[in-house]
């Protein structure tokens, strides 16, 4: 037996309410079972309950053990001096507060609904499935499911916020450079993101604006503050790079990275950071003030339009410096577009719309749910569970439930739970 469970029955009184007793063998009415406590002191603050017919206002506290009480101290602990209700499930010992008053206890083991007693322990309890209701999820109703997917969505969406927050705070609130910086972690992916975020904090994004004008100069300031440029190479292309990147370098006293932070190593070509990093350079090139243009788009075209960019000329026929390769285009395909929308660029307009006032909920997710749902061994799971994913929404809130629901069983936090425990 979970503590929280009990926490849950007491909230939601799933229990036989028409015969109440306490310990005592006093008879107990319940009119408000008070207010969850998620800080310190007692768990439900605020009840209003009737002993023998006479009226209390206080708080209570739950635990699976009535011994739980002196274990936690908190008959050392004035804040639970106005608790007015003991909820145990086992009764192994009489409390006492201070004074030496007895504090009355309901043992509410004996008016539980045994079916969902029953359900809890079958569902919630056990550890040998993926999820913990995984042979029940597929049967929750479709409006169920989409409002708590949509609540889901937006839990997500306010957890990445608070990063998109943190760089917005130390850059004085400047979009345009927080945008640089979470787009080209993202151009990183997996491997290489924070190699790439560690890259963008190197130099201030002030160089960005100086050199986007000229796509030669920019990608000098990229590939050199990456380490790429540090030595003489067989490539023309690359110490031409290295000249522009050594006046760049001596005139803003840049610190370059180290190229081995970067890795090639079990990745495709197309995903080789020179590539990344050449691809970054030709769409600031072409696209000045980006966050500007992207905050003003509403569909999913309008943002495949501006963000498949390519790479120049030197590029299309390389994946490395020295090595030439058959001549390819390399723009940005529209997954990995999908990818930069669903991480980056809808996030951080989240944030600006919230910033202005201006978030309008249905526009939103009606341009979210226009991009492809993801690709990943979690989403392809809910779907052997028949919970498929339909568009981007659906696939990120899976995501969240998985991550912060499923895997630290907060199955009674969980509107899916409490639909199935409950039906």
């Amino acid at each position: 037996m979970k503590e929280n469970f009990l926490h849950y029955v007491w909230q939601y009184k799933l229990f036989n309410r028409t015969q109440l007793t306490l310990s005592s063998g006093e008879k107990l009415q319940i009119f408000n079972s008070g207010v969850s406590n998620e800080n310190s002191g007692p768990d439900f603050l605020n009840a209003k309950i009737a002993i023998d017919e006479m009226l209390w206002f206080g708080h209570v506290e739950i635990h699976v053990n009535s011994s739980d009480w002196y274990q936690h101290q908190h008959e050392e602990d004035d804040n639970y001096n106005a608790v007015v209700l003991h909820v145990v499930y086992e009764y192994d010992v009489d409390i006492y507060m201070k004074g030496n008053k007895q504090i009355p206890t309901l043992i509410v083991k004996n008016f539980i609904d045994t079916s969902i007693l029953e359900k809890y322990t079958s569902i919630f309890q056990q550890n040998i499935n993926w999820i913990p209701c995984e042979r029940e999820l597929h049967r929750i109703g479709n409006f169920t499911r989409k409002n708590f997917l949509e609540c889901l969505y937006l839990e997500r969406l306010e957890r990445k916020s608070e990063f998109i927050i943190e760089l917005l705070e130390k850059t004085k609130y400047d979009f345009e450079a927080v945008l640089f910086q979470l787009i080209v972690k993202n151009f990183g992916l997996k491997v290489n993101g924070l190699s790439f975020f560690e890259l963008t904090t190197s130099f201030d994004f002030s160089l960005v604006r100086k050199t986007w004008t000229r796509e030669f100069e920019l990608s000098a300031l990229l590939f050199g503050q990456a380490g790429f440029l540090t030595e003489i190479e067989e490539s023309e292309y690359q110490n031409k790079l290295k000249s522009e990147y050594e006046y760049l370098k001596h005139k803003y006293q840049l610190k370059p990275l180290h190229k081995n932070e970067f890795q090639f190593f079990r990745m495709r070509p197309n995903n080789f950071p020179t590539i990344r990093l050449a691809q970054i350079a030709t769409l600031y090139s072409k696209h000045h003030n980006l966050f500007s243009k992207l905050m003003l788009l509403d569909t999913i075209y309008d943002f495949y339009e501006i963000l498949s960019t390519g790479v120049n000329e030197f590029w299309e026929c390389h994946y490395t410096f020295t090595k030439t390769s058959k001549r390819s285009k390399k723009k940005l395909t529209k997954s990995f577009i999908d990818l930069l929308l669903i991480n980056t660029i809808l996030p951080l307009k989240f944030v600006y719309l919230q910033y202005r006032g201006e978030f309008d909920e249905v526009t939103f997710f009606k341009l979210l749910e226009s991009i492809k749902p993801e690709k990943n061994t979690i989403i392809q799971k809910f779907a052997s569970l028949k919970v498929n994913s339909e568009n981007a929404l659906e696939s990120q809130a899976l995501l969240q439930l998985k991550t912060k629901y499923c895997n630290e069983k907060k199955c009674l936090s969980c509107n899916f739970g409490n639909s199935i425990l409950r039906k």
